[in-house]
This record gives structure tokens, C-alpha cells and sequence, in this order.
């Protein structure tokens, strides 16, 4: 160990008040280094692609093999509309990065596709063969040079042509490019943690963000994402800031171990709870209980009646009362029909008065209905009896011997006296048994009351019953379990708070290191900004997290996503192009000096604005070592702005490959 990490382990652990010995162990038992040596060269440079098939379709079809040379500084991609220059870029960018950016519509025509890279100084020649839009077989070959490379497809150890990974699906040379990539480019994962409770690693594709630009109106200066503070964990790596990767790691650690005893209190804190409420309900239950003893025990008599006996007599009573009952009313109906046959009698008096039909008829039947058809007699039927002397049933006319009338009207007096009499005594009985009913009524209620009374005294089981689940719960009550204290684990608060201090150490290392960082890279934003057409830029201030403020014409300053998309587009190429600079002038390993730029005139107001940034980004690409692709279908433009050599272009609508 060197003696700047023994001092930066000894600040650690004086600024933790523990001893150097805790800061190793602390830091060795997360798997977090102390530092981070400087990052190896990390170049990127396109040689050649190579792009075989069969294409189908109307425009151009059969067989195609092409290859596509790219040179240093600005290359530009011209065609049509629809004739392949995006997919140039997705097709370098599956190469590289593992898989497209968008999907490719031209993916089903594709048969190889091969790409010559020189990464970080090594040749490297991609090759894949797919069927169907998916790799059916990948390999990664290393040569001792990128023209040796040229014509190879398969590994010759002669020729010194040796692989570096093989695939066999896409998904498998999505994970191997982007870990050897990883690891060609000397970059570390970037972790954050994640949901409070975990870490989020990103990888070589989030990397690759800050190569193939997002179109203008994207909000993000560098990368593809604003999220987890992405674009400024890119511009530290890239201005290789000191101990940034351990820093960074430290606070995802610090935020670990926060989260994870925030997780320990809630759960302690939620089982405290469940005891709490456990302990309110045997509570509440033994209140419950307590309430059932004391009703049983108010209810209970002297017990010196037999529950027997006594239910013995309710159960006579209620026979009793039900007899009775039957008996009122079967007295009920002889009353009626007694009161019904005393009414009919004394109409029939009235009628042998005043009708010697009636008195013809007295003796006769008294039909309700038609004898033959059995159809009520109607009451117009009565009345015409009555009324014209005729027959209610035939309609013959009523003659008889009317010479004894006296002796008719006599015997229907007499009828109606012994209907009365049967009436009147009906009407006494049916009183009598309303006075027996109402007695033996009274004397069942009495004695249901003795019976409730009775059964106090057989409720000794239900008594004991409640009195032992009173005992129980009172003895639940006294012996709950109350839970132990939450123990803090000791290692892990010391490492929380070692943690927390290494964070405090780096920061202050980091601040010092990108003073002068910061000051040079502001600078060369402004400058490349004002060469590539914003005349009206004043100043810019970027910070760590990757928030550029932008000053314009002496007016108030605003932020990089306030800023028009060619404006943005401009910005997102200086800052590369000022990484560049600053990390020449530092001797720091910085951005891998690549950019992928579709379509960059889409963004543009005037042909002017784009033929002025492109004028200056070809100018500036072959002064800083960069390597710049864009694609564009403005002839004119590019002839005007690059040399023949540095155009790669398909004429009269043809497709590019």
C-alpha cells in the first residue's frame, strides 16, 4: 500500500475517531476499494464495416456486400431518405455496445456484419452472422494490427489472429461485448443504490450514451439518461477525477447500510405494534369475560324451587293454554253460526207476517242452490219469490193453502225464541272458556318467571365456565411476552459511520482536484460553443452532477435544458470535445473520442448554422483526436464542408449498402 492510501485511510479513520484497522476492515468487508488507480487509455476508433445480405422489397432487391471505410476526424454518411444511413450507426452500435439503440427495420435482410475497432490501441475485428434478425453466431477477434483483420471472418493462430469472446445468441454477445468493453476501456460499473434497500449497477451501455448522442431536444448533457445522476457519474469518470469510482462507491455503501437499519427499526417498530395489539385484545377479552361472569352471577336465585318441577308445571300449563285456546275457538264458531241461524230466524218472522208465499213456503226446503246445476240462487231470484210470488228455483208460481196463517207465524216465533236461546247460551260459554284462557295465561307467565329463576341455579358449569376464562386471560396477561431491545450491530454502525466519514474525505479531495478541472473544461465549452455558432454565449458553468448553466448576451442565465435543440446539440459536442482537451492537458484518460451524431441539420434553423458547426467540428475532430460520424442527405453540404475522402455516399436514390 502506498503512502497517499495509508494517508487517506489515516484522515478516514482520524475524521471517524476509530483506527486505521477499522477503516480496512470496514471497507474490506463491503467490497469497496480505497482508491482507484488512474484509468488506462480508452480509444475508439472505426476502421471498417462491412454489411452482407439479401434485400427484399421492391427498391433495389437481390444480394448486397458492402463495405463502408471510415477515416480520422469527420466522416459524413449522405443518402436519401430511407436508405440506410441510420442503420449505419445502429449497426456500429450493436457491434459495440451489444444491441441497437432502435430497432432495425432493415434487421431481416442482414446475413454478416462486420466491424474493425481499434479499442484502446488493440485491433479488434467483430463478426456476426444472423438469421432472422438474431445472432446465430458471434466472434471477437484480436490481431497484431487492424489491417490484418480486413478478410478474416474465423481465428488463425498462423496469422497471429486469436478470439476474444464467441456467442451464440444475441443475448450472449450482449453480455460478453459490454463486459469486455468494460474491461478494454478501463471502466467500472456505476452503482447507486436503489429503492432504499439494494444498489443498481449500470453498465458499458449507459457508457455508450455519451458516444451515439441523443437527438437535440433530449434533455440530457451527456448520455442517454437523466436518472441516478447518470450524466454526472459519466463527466467524472471521463475527466478521471481522483478517487471519483471510490467515492462514488462509499456513498452507495453508506446508503446501504442506512437503508438496510431503517429496514431493521421499521420491522422492529411493526412487531412492536403486533405485540401491542396482541396484548390490547387479551385485554379486551378479558373485559369481555369479566362482564359474562358478573351477569351469570347477578341472575342467579336461591335455587330452592326444582327446574324439574317447575318445567314440569310450564310444560302443563302450556298444554293448558293451548287446550283452552282450541276450546275458545270451536266456542268462537258455535257462537257465530248460534248468532248467523238467530238472524235468519227473525228475517223468516218477518217474512210469514207480511208474505203468504213465505207462509206457503215456510215448511219447504230452504235451497242455497240449484239442485240440479248446483249454481247459487241469485238475490234477484229472492226477491222475485218474494215480490211475485214465484218459485226461486223453477220460476213457477207459489200456490198453497193459506188458511191457517196464525198457526205458520206461531211456529216461526218459536224457531226464532230457541235460536235465541241457543245464541245466549253459546255467547256464556264462549265467556267462560275467555276466563279460563286468560287464568291459565297468567299462571304460565308466573310460572316461566319461577322457571328462569330455577335455571339460575343450573348455571354453576356455565358460571365455572367464565370464571376460568377470566383466570386465563388474566394470567395471559400477566406473564406477555414483552420483546427484547433492538440491538444495533456494532460493525455495522462503526462501518455506517467510517462510511460516512470516507464520503466527507472524498468529497473534499474531489472539490480540490476539480477547481482547475472544472475552471479549464468551463472555458473550452464556451470557446467550442461560440466557434460551432453561438455567438451570443457569454459563459458556461458545469458542475459535477453534469448541470450546465448557460449565460447568453448579458442576459439571465439558464440551464442546458432551457436551451434550443441545435443549441443543445452544439453543447453536447463541446463538452466531448472539451473533455478531449482537458484530459490531454491533465494527462487524464477521458471520453473514448467517438461520437455518432443522426441527422445533427434536423436540429438546425438554417443551412447556415449547420454548415458553420460542421465546418468547425471537422476542423476541431482531426485537431483533438476525435472520430465523428454523422448522416445527413444534403449533398451540397457535405462536399462543401468535407473532403471527398472523408464521404461515404449512395447517389440517385440508391440505398448506402
Amino acid at each position: 500500500m502506498g503512502q497517499d492510501d495509508v494517508l487517506l485511510e489515516t484522515r478516514i479513520a482520524e475524521r471517524a475517531a476509530v483506527s486505521v484497522e477499522d477503516v480496512r476492515d470496514a471497507f474490506a468487508a463491503h467490497g469497496v476499494p480505497l482508491v482507484t488507480p488512474p484509468a488506462r487509455s480508452r480509444t475508439l476508433r472505426l476502421n471498417r464495416l462491412r454489411i452482407a445480405g439479401q434485400r427484399t422489397g421492391a427498391v433495389y432487391p437481390g444480394h448486397f456486400d458492402t463495405s463502408l471505410p471510415f477515416s480520422e476526424g469527420l466522416t459524413g454518411l449522405v443518402a436519401s431518405n430511407l436508405r440506410g444511413k441510420t442503420s449505419v450507426l445502429e449497426l456500429v452500435t450493436w457491434c459495440l455496445r451489444g444491441s441497437p439503440r432502435n430497432l432495425l427495420p432493415e434487421a431481416h435482410w442482414l446475413r454478416e456484419v462486420d466491424l474493425d475497432v481499434e479499442i484502446a490501441g488493440q485491433a479488434v475485428g467483430i463478426r456476426l452472422d444472423l438469421t432472422e434478425e438474431e445472432i446465430t453466431s458471434a466472434v471477437v477477434l484480436t490481431g497484431p494490427d487492424i489491417t490484418a483483420l480486413e478478410s478474416v471472418r474465423i481465428a488463425d493462430a498462423g496469422s497471429g489472429i486469436v478470439p476474444l469472446l464467441r456467442a451464440s445468441s444475441s443475448a450472449s454477445y450482449a453480455e460478453q461485448i459490454q463486459a469486455l468493453m468494460m474491461d478494454r476501456l478501463d471502466l467500472h460499473p456505476l452503482v447507486n443504490s436503489h429503492k432504499q434497500t439494494g444498489t443498481q449497477t449500470h453498465g458499458w451501455p449507459v457508457y455508450f450514451g455519451a458516444v451515439y448522442l441523443p437527438a437535440g431536444r433530449d434533455k440530457a448533457l451527456l448520455g442517454e439518461h437523466t436518472m441516478s445522476g447518470l450524466s454526472g457519474r459519466l463527466l467524472q469518470v471521463f475527466l478521471d477525477l481522483p478517487s471519483a469510482a471510490a467515492l462514488t462507491r462509499v456513498k452507495t455503501a453508506a446508503d446501504v447500510l442506512t437503508a438496510r437499519r431503517k429496514a431493521s427499526q421499521a420491522a422492529d417498530k411493526e412487531e412492536r405494534d403486533k405485540r401491542d395489539a396482541e396484548r390490547r385484545r387479551i385485554a379486551e377479552d378479558l373485559e369481555r369475560a369479566q362482564v359474562r361472569l358478573t351477569a351469570i352471577t347477578r341472575t342467579e336465585g336461591d335455587g330452592e324451587e326444582s327446574l324439574a318441577e317447575v318445567a314440569s308445571q310450564v310444560v302443563h300449563l302450556a298444554r293448558g293454554v293451548a287446550d283452552t285456546q282450541e276450546t275458545w275457538d270451536e266456542l268462537m264458531q258455535a257462537h257465530r253460526r248460534a248468532r248467523i241461524q238467530r238472524q235468519h230466524d227473525a228475517k223468516l218472522v218477518n217474512d210469514v207476517i207480511e208474505s203468504a208465499t213465505a207462509r206457503a213456503l215456510f215448511h219447504g226446503l230452504e235451497p242455497t242452490a240449484c239442485p240440479r246445476c248446483d249454481q247459487e240462487i241469485a238475490a234477484d231470484r229472492r226477491r222475485q219469490e218474494r215480490d211475485a210470488q214465484s218459485c226461486a228455483v223453477c220460476s213457477r208460481p207459489v200456490r198453497g193453502d193459506d188458511s191457517f196463517p196464525e198457526e205458520v207465524i206461531a211456529e216461526a216465533k218459536q224457531r226464532l225464541q230457541d235460536s235465541s236461546a241457543a245464541e245466549k247460551a253459546a255467547k256464556e260459554g264462549l265467556e267462560a272458556a275467555e276466563s279460563d284462557l286468560r287464568r291459565l295465561s297468567g299462571e304460565l307467565t308466573w310460572a316461566q318467571a319461577r322457571l328462569r329463576r330455577a335455571e339460575s341455579a343450573a348455571q354453576a358449569p356455565a358460571r365455572l365456565r367464565a370464571r376460568e376464562e377470566v383466570l386465563r386471560l388474566e394470567g395471559a396477561l400477566s406473564v406477555f411476552p414483552e420483546l427484547p431491545p433492538l440491538i444495533i450491530d456494532a460493525d455495522e454502525t462503526r462501518a455506517l459511520k467510517i462510511f460516512r466519514a470516507a464520503a466527507k474525505v472524498l468529497e473534499k479531495d474531489h472539490e480540490v482536484a476539480a477547481q482547475a478541472l472544472f475552471g479549464d473544461l468551463n472555458q473550452e465549452i464556451a470557446q467550442l460553443g461560440r466557434q460551432f455558432g453561438i455567438d451570443a454565449l457569454e459563459s458556461v458553468k458545469i458542475d459535477r452532477a453534469a448541470h450546465l448553466d448557460v449565460t447568453k448576451g448579458g442576459g439571465r442565465t439558464k440551464p442546458f435544458g432551457a436551451q434550443s435543440p441545435g443549441e443543445r446539440l452544439r453543447l453536447r459536442i463541446a463538452v466531448v470535445i472539451a473533455l478531449l482537451r482537458v484530459g490531454a492537458a491533465h494527462a487524464v484518460s477521458t471520453h473514448p473520442g467517438l461520437l455518432l451524431i443522426d441527422s445533427p441539420k434536423a436540429e438546425e434553423v438554417q443551412d447556415l448554422d449547420i454548415r458553420r458547426l460542421l465546418g468547425e467540428l471537422a476542423k476541431l475532430a482531426s485537431e483533438n483526436h476525435l472520430q465523428v460520424l454523422i448522416t445527413t442527405r444534403d449533398f451540397d453540404l457535405v462536399h462543401d464542408v468535407l473532403p471527398a475522402e472523408n464521404i461515404i455516399e449512395a447517389r440517385d436514390g440508391k440505398p448506402l449498402w
